[in-house]
């Protein structure tokens, strides 16, 4: 068997896809407030800056950058995932069963990637924004609410109608180059 081997790399910027356990649930925007705090409980006690985010009715998508000494992303994420299952228990939710191993809300890992540079750093951030409408959630990616992409619009990165008519769907479901502009080329990390 393959032991798998995570990336730790101190202030290192990473891509996540993590998601819940039953994939047909629509728990994370159910309880999109529980998710909010316990994000800011996770950054209060271990600091990470968020650079992109989308959260669909059963996965995420993030980009975070860690501080430069600290490579955990994976606390992190124990965290973020323990205080939102509180939550949702809290607010009187079953959570499914895993395979008689008891409960659980979330699938048991997570997928990373290590960020390489700004052309990886941008193709990630656009393939964040775009998730929505490539999974036929929103006509197009302003108008999903649970997106970084609003922060992006109004600190004049990209233009409201990014991603809008004119996006024809890449192979990874983002849109092509010339049809939008790159949401990253300058934003600042």
């Amino acid at each position: 068997m393959v032991r798998y081997r995570r990336n730790l790399v101190p202030g290192a910027t990473f891509f996540f896809t993590v998601a819940l356990a039953d994939r047909r649930s629509t728990g994370l925007i159910d309880h999109i407030s529980t998710l909010r705090l316990a994000f800011r409980k996770a950054r209060s006690e271990r600091p990470f800056g968020i650079d992109a985010i989308v959260i669909l009715p059963h996965h995420l998508h993030a980009i975070f950058t860690l501080p430069e000494s600290d490579a955990d992303f994976a606390h992190r994420w124990r965290r973020i995932k323990t205080v939102f299952t509180q939550g949702v228990l809290c607010a009187g939710e079953a959570l499914g069963r895993r395979d008689g191993t008891g409960r659980s809300l979330w699938q048991r890992r997570f997928w990373e990637r290590t960020i390489r540079n700004d052309a990886d750093f941008s193709q990630h951030v656009d393939y964040i924004h775009y998730n929505p409408t490539k999974h036929g959630l929103a006509s197009r990616p302003s108008v999903w609410p649970y997106s970084s992409l609003h922060r992006f619009i109004r600190q004049g990165i990209v233009p409201p109608d990014w991603g809008g008519a004119a996006v024809a769907g890449g192979e990874r479901g983002e849109p092509k180059q010339s049809a939008a502009p790159s949401a990253c080329v300058t934003t600042p990390r």
